[in-house]
């Protein structure tokens, strides 16, 4: 049964469809929603709590005497702001093309997979501009040898002496690393981190994962996000012209939240989700347009991509020097 031209319903097929998009949206490059997870919310737009830095690690006198009263915290809630933006994209599936290539392929299937792969990008692209800009994340050290320097580049170094200024300055220590594909596969190719790897792990026999993985032990995180989305800048019509969403000048140190309900907990940031117009990340639908003879798949989400703390995260540059 077609959904009339009225009525936009809820496709629960297709969103089977997104919801496996979405669990392989980082192999595909998307690592926004890693770095700032998903946090449902039920309002449009209001305050949340944040614990201000100096009531973190206070020496609080915490003896008590006999009959005495037990010391209490007293620190007051600093407050940020969200407020959740509608995003959307429609593909038209055409009934006589339907038809035409039915026997390669579901037609609602890939509108929905390209509709999903604009949103992400979207999403992917306004987090970039949010995480990799140094008005926001002050905390900036550039390395005195560039990456793309493979023969005198020491990256470890470079990430335990930023790692070691981050805890200095906030008592955080970062369990995330970020950075463009490029920059990845540039460390990669070190003189450092293939020699430091050729008995043990050598990373010519790795794919891609097992190196993430052995890259991440090896600078002392629990992971590297790789950013390996891809933007075209060209004005439609004209010819492609691509570049990396995330900047190949950084690489990115941040304490990332576990995906908890507690807001105070200190980290990067969170995707605030209204709930009650966009139940997940993405919501799929499909209305009937009888202008066109066909039926519109409609993917949308409704979010903010906001900071918690700022101070949780550390930006390295000049990590590929032109």
């Amino acid at each position: 049964m077609q959904p009339t031209d009225i009525t936009a319903v809820n496709r629960p097929d297709l969103g089977a469809i997104a919801y496996e998009y979405m669990l392989e949206a980082d192999q595909r490059g998307f690592i926004a929603l890693l770095l700032l997870p998903i946090f449902e919310v039920m309002q449009q737009s209001a305050q949340y709590p944040i614990i201000p830095l100096e009531s973190l690690l206070k020496l609080e006198e915490t003896s008590r005497a006999a009959r005495g009263k037990y010391n209490r915290s007293d620190y007051k809630f600093d407050f940020g702001n969200y407020s959740c933006k509608e995003n959307g994209w429609e593909e038209v599936v055409d009934d006589r093309e339907a038809a035409l290539y039915a026997r390669y392929f579901d037609a609602e299937e890939v509108a929905t997979k390209r509709a999903i792969d604009i949103i992400l990008r979207g999403q992917e692209a306004r987090v970039a501009a949010k995480v990799f800009n140094v008005s926001n994340i002050t905390a900036t050290a550039d390395v005195s040898i560039a990456w793309n320097t493979p023969s005198t580049a020491v990256p470890r170094a470079n990430i335990y002496a930023a790692k070691m200024a981050l805890r200095a300055a906030t008592g955080i220590e970062p369990n995330i690393g970020a950075c463009s594909k490029k920059v990845f596969d540039t460390v990669m190719l070190t003189a450092e981190i293939r020699d430091a790897l050729k008995y043990t792990n050598p990373i010519e026999i790795g794919g891609y994962e097992a190196q993430r993985r052995i890259l991440a032990q090896y600078f002392g995180l629990d992971n590297i996000l790789v950013g390996g989305a891809m933007k075209d800048s060209a004005d439609k019509g004209i010819a492609a012209s691509l570049a990396d969403i995330w900047d190949d000048e950084y690489f990115g140190l941040f304490r990332v939240s576990t995906g908890g309900p507690d807001l105070r907990e200190p980290c990067l940031g969170r995707t605030f989700l209204w709930t009650g117009q966009s139940p997940q990340n993405i919501v799929t639908e499909s209305y009937r347009d009888e202008t066109v003879r066909g039926t519109v798949i409609r993917v949308r989400q409704d979010t903010d991509e906001a900071f918690v703390f700022t101070g949780a995260g550390y930006l390295l540059g000049n990590i590929i020097h032109p």
